[in-house]
């Protein structure tokens, strides 16, 4: 399991950009990935990077299908494989 930080970001837009954040978090949905929506990124978990990779794609096209000229999109990924990892296994390692 990989999971991953993901922003994307439009260039040269309204100050407020809550409805391209909505528009890449219907991407990841209809990917039919887990993710968590946070403040300031989104957080994925996907089966390997090819998964991975693609809806970070699509997340990234959806910002231009809504106008954008420019896009920035940021991933960060950990990628760990001597054991199962997960979003939920993350978190529960710091409460």
């Amino acid at each position: 399991m990989v999971v991953a930080e993901l922003s994307v970001i439009p260039l040269g837009k309204e100050v407020s950009i809550s409805k391209y954040v909505k528009a890449v978090l219907e991407a990841l949905k209809s990917a039919d990935v887990k993710y968590e929506a946070g403040a300031m990124s989104t957080t994925i978990e996907a089966k390997n990077l090819v998964e991975l990779f693609d809806v970070v794609a699509r997340a990234h096209e959806a910002v231009f299908r809504m106008g954008a000229k420019r896009v920035v999109t940021t991933l960060k990924i950990d990628d760990r494989r001597d054991k199962v990892m997960s979003i939920t296994s993350k978190l529960g390692a710091i409460r």
